[in-house]
């Protein structure tokens, strides 16, 4: 069944790129296969946490002549923030683990080494 999808997709490619109704739809500048690598590009870091605790910290320091007795409270709620922020970050990172998520570049490009397209017509 599989097979025949394949079959019917190759024929509407061949219909596209052949000039008998006129122009051709398709007009490849390369061959139309994946490539065996990706592009090794770094991924998205998430957004800043704990700005606002942080800025409170420095205030506090600049206040007191950076005397870290005098700002206790303030490095304390900065702390247990950076601790939450870091604990949630975890348990992200284990759950795209566990769903699929995006694999790595470098992941991705030993995987698609391993397994190469074939270059050969079928």
């Amino acid at each position: 069944m599989a097979a025949q999808g394949g079959i019917l997709f190759q024929e509407k490619v061949s219909r596209l790129l052949s000039g008998h109704n006129g122009k051709p739809v398709l007009k490849p500048n390369r061959t139309l296969a994946l490539r065996d690598a990706v592009a090794n590009r770094k991924l998205k870091k998430g957004e800043a946490t704990c700005i606002t605790e942080m800025s409170v910290l420095m205030v506090c320091w600049k206040q007191n002549n950076f005397v870290d007795g005098l700002c206790s409270t303030e490095m304390n709620s900065f702390y247990s923030c950076v601790g939450k922020a870091q604990a949630a970050m975890k348990s992200k990172s284990e759950q795209t683990s566990l769903q699929g998520g995006r694999l790595h570049p470098k992941l991705a490009n030993t995987l698609l080494k391993r397994y190469p397209n074939l270059r050969t017509e079928i």
